[in-house]
Order: C-alpha cells, then sequence, then structure tokens
C-alpha cells in the first residue's frame, strides 16, 4: 500500500472533519395558542408542575421537545383568534424551580431572567421567526404577556 496514498486519504477525512459545523443547524416550528380571550388566567407559575397542566387555557407548543445544540430558528405562529402572544426563549438553570416572577406585573421578570432572545407581539394569525445559537442545556420558551405564563403559555426544550 502506498503511504503518501493512505495518508492523503487520513488528512482529507480528518479535513473533512474539521469543515463539519461544530453544531447542527435546526429549524422549529412553535405555536401560541389559546381558548379564547374570555377565559379566567390561572394563578400559578411553577414549572416543576407540568404533570397537571392538561385543560390550561394558553399554552406554547413546539413540533419537538429536543434539539441538537448550535443555530435554532424557530418559526412561530400565533394561532390565536383574537389575542396577541410572544415567545420569549429562556435557560434554565434549575428545571424544578420557578422563572423569576413580577407579581405586580404578573408576568416573567425580564430583567432577571436568562434571556436568549424573543419573538414580540405577534397579532392573531401572524408569523415571526427567530434565529439564536443555543449550548446544550433546558430552555423554556414562554410567552411573557401579563397573565399568560401563569395560565400555561410554556413549553420546556432540551438542547442537547
Amino acid at each position: 500500500m502506498n503511504f503518501f496514498k493512505t495518508s492523503g486519504v487520513a488528512v482529507a477525512l480528518v479535513l473533512a472533519g474539521l469543515a463539519q459545523p461544530a453544531f447542527a443547524d435546526e429549524t422549529l416550528q412553535v405555536f401560541l395558542w389559546d381558548t379564547g380571550s374570555d377565559v379566567d388566567m390561572i394563578q400559578g407559575h411553577k414549572l416543576s408542575d407540568r404533570a397537571s397542566r392538561v385543560g390550561e387555557p394558553m399554552g406554547i407548543s413546539a413540533n419537538a421537545s429536543t434539539v441538537s445544540a448550535g443555530e435554532i430558528t424557530f418559526n412561530v405562529l400565533n394561532t390565536s383568534d383574537d389575542t396577541i402572544h410572544e415567545m420569549v426563549v429562556v435557560k434554565l438553570s434549575d428545571v424544578n424551580g420557578t422563572l423569576p416572577f413580577n407579581e405586580d406585573e404578573f408576568r416573567v421578570d425580564e430583567d432577571l431572567m436568562n434571556g436568549f432572545g424573543e419573538v414580540s407581539e405577534l397579532e392573531p394569525g401572524i408569523r415571526g421567526q427567530l434565529t439564536v445559537t443555543l449550548e446544550p442545556g433546558t430552555y423554556v420558551l414562554v410567552c411573557n404577556i401579563p397573565g399568560h405564563y401563569s395560565s400555561g403559555m410554556w413549553t420546556i426544550l432540551t438542547v442537547e
């Protein structure tokens, strides 16, 4: 076997590996929904209380709950008929805790959370997009319109 030919293949494989992105690029479809603007708002906001979320009047759904680290594009659609929603990406330090909550404003305190970007106030039926680079960890997608997070507008996203 020719040493240069074998070495050339090895070098090509190494260089090809270096040319690969360190992270994968992914697109996530996100849906912001509610059961109507005349619903009562829920008063709880513990992320650890995921088991009892059936029947919540609002929510965030995504086509995947786990994505690969790297550049993530969030394609967000507000499916509501009459309510403005938004989506904020927050990195969690404790999946069993709570986000910093401002009781006076009835929303997550954005100055105290580890936010990575947002798709701001989407009118009903409108789409928005956000592209961010996320490292491995646990994140939560929240709607931070007053009262929406407490009414179930959040979902956990795992980045591997």
